[in-house]
């Protein structure tokens, strides 16, 4: 049994990721929060600074047990975030809800936090396995391309943070307006909200012949949702 299926599910697994505000909308299990994973594209991570919270966008990947980061070996966040607690945030945008007062204005999302210790990965063996998952994360092109030189490896700061601490919050479904609001004459309904792969584009400076990579050119046309169910296929 994993370190994530251990804890009761139904539950949040500690009291800084129950999500309070519309509760109901909550999730705890392992699939929803791995499902939320699988499907985004990129994560927040946050961290305190002497100079104050920092939050900066990157690419992820994870293994079911432990969610991983990469940068520079000189990137701020990263380093900070070193052997210390951090957040990272997940979100997938699915709509924009349109009230009739703009007071109950939503957005439909999948959303995950994870908090915890960040650990930074020396071992080489383990840093090239998350640095793998990290760049197949969103399409498998790790093994298409030059494998990194020690000389990068030493380059880059790879990061840890454990998805025992974790909570899912999605919502879906058209605006909830006050009663009385309902027979008025004001429109109501969801702008649905897509991102969709385009055909890849080759750079100005290729001089090969070779043709972009089976799994990359698969992606055209695709939403992040129907790319996880083609490699399922």
């Amino acid at each position: 049994m994993s370190q994530i299926e251990s804890q009761n599910r139904a539950e949040a697994p500690s009291g800084r990721v129950r999500v309070r505000r519309a509760a109901k909308r909550a999730l705890y299990n392992e699939a929803d929060v791995r499902g939320i994973l699988d499907v985004g594209l990129i994560a927040h991570m946050g961290v305190s600074t002497p100079e104050g919270p920092l939050v900066l966008p990157m690419a992820y990947g994870h293994d079911g047990e432990s969610l991983f980061l990469h940068g520079a070996a000189a990137n701020h966040l990263l380093g900070t975030g070193a052997g210390h607690e951090v957040c990272v945030t997940v979100t997938c945008l699915d709509g924009l809800v349109m009230a009739r007062s703009p007071f109950h204005n939503s957005m439909n999302y999948r959303s995950l936090v994870v908090r915890g210790r960040a650990r930074r990965i020396g071992d080489d063996a383990r840093k090239l396995h998350a640095l793998k998952l990290v760049t197949d994360h969103v399409v498998e092109n790790w093994d298409a391309g030059r494998p990194p030189s020690q000389s990068e490896l030493r380059k880059t700061l790879v990061l840890e943070v454990p998805l025992s601490e974790a909570s899912a919050k999605v919502r879906s479904g058209d605006p909830v307006d006050e009663p009385e609001d309902i027979t008025g004459p004001w429109w109501a309904g969801v702008v649905p909200v897509t991102t969709r792969f385009e055909a890849p584009t080759t750079s100005v400076d290729f001089t090969g012949s070779a043709a972009p990579p089976v799994p990359v050119a698969a992606l055209t046309g695709l939403t992040p949702d129907q790319r996880l169910r083609s490699k399922s296929d």
